[in-house]
């Protein structure tokens, strides 16, 4: 396991842990975002087992305990499973998400009250301001959300565009798309496939130059191509997923019969 730490745009940083994964060939990566700034903000603590190697890759960046905020898009461990130890090394930082995961999740599992932000909410955080965009059942989890920063024009694109493999080059020029959907292919990784096209267009309406990923490279250059290039692959997944369901069904009512 290994952790680096690039700057990908102005005074954002994406820390990446490597992992050997038996169910993934070749490994798999845990990214953060991390914006450094007057009010700095970390886009996913990732898991718990993982906190202390991210621990030190922030602090060769900015002390841990200047956090504020601590933001993740939909409830899951590797989104905000170290959630707990970030507040603890970071007196006055919050959780930072949407208002159904704060409604649900957060406000409970969180030893500090959440920040719950409605869907297009901006933040200030000194050079940077980000924007909140709601973006539930994409690609799963109903309290998903991803976050927009407009001076670099960078989306946190969270389990968007996820790509197998480990040390992988912090940030490409080249096709993400093509591995993401390789390995996403073979599950029901979006929830809700008509939905999803519906807010990727909305969000290649950002025009974003970076898509600052959660599993794998960043990507630099036409974002709005890519999302949209997403949107497209989902069409025929989405018949291929609905047809083996109902085979599966077909097949289970036939041995029923």
């Amino acid at each position: 396991m290994s952790t680096r730490v690039d700057e990908i745009a102005d005074g954002i940083f994406r820390i990446s842990t490597s992992v050997p994964i038996s169910a993934i060939p070749g490994g798999f990566t845990f990214n953060q975002i991390l914006v450094k700034d007057e009010v700095p903000l970390l886009f996913h603590t990732g898991p718990r087992g993982l906190f202390e190697a991210t621990r030190i890759a922030i602090e060769s960046v900015l002390p841990v305990s200047s956090l504020r905020y601590l933001g993740y898009s939909h409830f899951e461990a590797d989104e905000c499973g170290a959630m707990n130890l970030f507040l603890a090394n970071a007196p006055k930082a919050v959780p930072l998400c949407s208002r159904v995961s704060a409604l649900v999740s957060m406000t409970d599992v969180a030893d500090r009250p959440p920040w719950a932000l409605k869907d297009g909410e901006y933040l200030d955080l000194g050079r940077h301001r980000v924007r909140w965009l709601d973006t539930p059942h994409v690609p799963h989890g109903w309290d998903a959300g991803l976050i927009w920063e407009s001076m670099t024009e960078t989306l946190f694109c969270g389990d968007l565009f996820t790509q197998p493999g480990m040390d992988l080059p912090p940030i490409t020029e080249g096709d993400i798309l093509g591995p993401s959907v390789g390995m996403t292919a073979g599950m029901d990784y979006f929830s809700c496939h008509h939905k999803a096209r519906t807010i990727l267009a909305r969000l290649a309406e950002l025009r974003p130059n970076i898509l600052a990923t959660m599993h794998g490279s960043a990507y630099c250059g036409d974002g709005a191509a890519l999302l949209l290039g997403l949107s497209r692959s989902l069409s025929e997944p989405a018949r291929i997923h609905r047809r083996n369901r109902d085979d599966e069904f077909m097949g289970a009512s036939s041995e029923v019969d």
